[in-house]
Formats: structure tokens, sequence, C-alpha cells
């Protein structure tokens, strides 16, 4: 089975990390929320989340994507993590894919991942990707090689099928998109 992790640190984006982990879900992707604390997380919004495990726990090599939801402070948060960064180093250097939304784009800035990558980010934050040496675009959803990203709240629901089509079948992720309206939404 495809496995994504997706990380949730205090102050993360409550639209952007719910949508991701839903539309993952609904396509069979198994994935696993991994706190940066192993309580309940609460959100830039007051949302109380509880991960599947403790970041402490996780081995990237069971996964087969790693995701940086946004939101603030979470991607302050991620950002200032070592054990985020070097999963995101590790993840990227094994050819898994790497992606976040929002301001998360800056962790893999922070990871060296971005060099040379075109990427988009939150508006305004452009200068943060490029510190690490990616190439900002104002698209909602950036892919190149194994890195994806996307701006923000409003972008996540094709940020996430778009993580999903790099995971499983067309046919599924096409499926999810009708089921869900996106389809007509995201026209």
């Amino acid at each position: 089975m495809v496995k994504a992790l997706v990380f949730l640190a205090p102050g993360f984006e409550e639209i952007e990390t719910c949508t991701i982990i839903d539309i993952l879900r609904r396509c069979g992707v198994e994935v696993t929320v991994a706190g940066l604390v192993s309580n309940q997380v609460i959100g830039s919004h007051e949302l109380a989340v509880i991960p599947d495990q403790s970041i402490e726990e996780i081995r990237i090599d069971d996964f087969n994507a790693i995701v940086c939801p946004g939101g603030y402070p979470g991607y302050e948060n991620l950002r200032k993590d070592e054990r985020v960064v070097s999963l995101v180093k590790e993840a990227f250097y094994q050819g898994k894919l790497v992606a976040a939304i929002c301001g998360a784009p800056v962790v893999l800035s922070e990871a060296g991942v971005l060099n040379g990558k075109v990427c988009t980010i939150y508006p305004g934050m452009e200068d943060e990707v490029k510190k690490g040496g990616g190439i900002p675009k104002k698209d909602i959803v950036v892919v190149d090689g194994n890195v994806i990203t996307s701006r923000g709240p409003a972008t996540a629901f094709a940020f996430s099928l778009k993580l999903a089509e790099k995971l499983v079948r067309k046919e599924t992720v096409d499926r999810v998109a009708k089921a869900t309206l996106a389809d007509i939404a995201l026209k």
C-alpha cells in the first residue's frame, strides 16, 4: 500500500492539513499523521487534532511521500524542528515525494531540497524559497521532479489531488474529484 506522512505542528493550518489527510485517504493512500508533540496538537484556529504517531516513531523508509502543511506558526515550528528538516532531506534524497503548502515550503528551503527547483509559496514569502535556491512561481500548484508545492488554504484541494495523482492511479483520483465535486469547482 502507498503511504504518506503528514506532519502536525502546533499552529498548523486546519483547512490544509485536514484536506490533505482526507483526500489522500479517499484515494486509498495510508496516511500517518506525525505530531511534533505526542498528545493533541492545536491548530492556528484552535482545532485540536490527535496525531497517529509521534515524530520520534517515524522511519522515512516506511513512506512514499512526506507532506508539510502550512499555517502560522505551524510552518515556523516545522522549520525549527531538526527532526522534520532531517526527515525531509532524507525523503528527498531517497527520491520520495516531498510536498509543502502555504508557508511550509520554507521547510523544504531549510532542508536544501529546493535548490534549482521551481516552486510556489504563500504570497509575499517568495524570498524565503529563494534563500534555499528555489525558483518561485505564482501558480496554484507547482511540481518539479519529486517536489510539489502550493500556495495556501484555498489551494489545498488542488494540491491534495496533485499529490494523489503522483501516488495512485489517475482513475482513482478522477473518481474522488468527481465524488467531492472538485472536478466542477476546480475548473
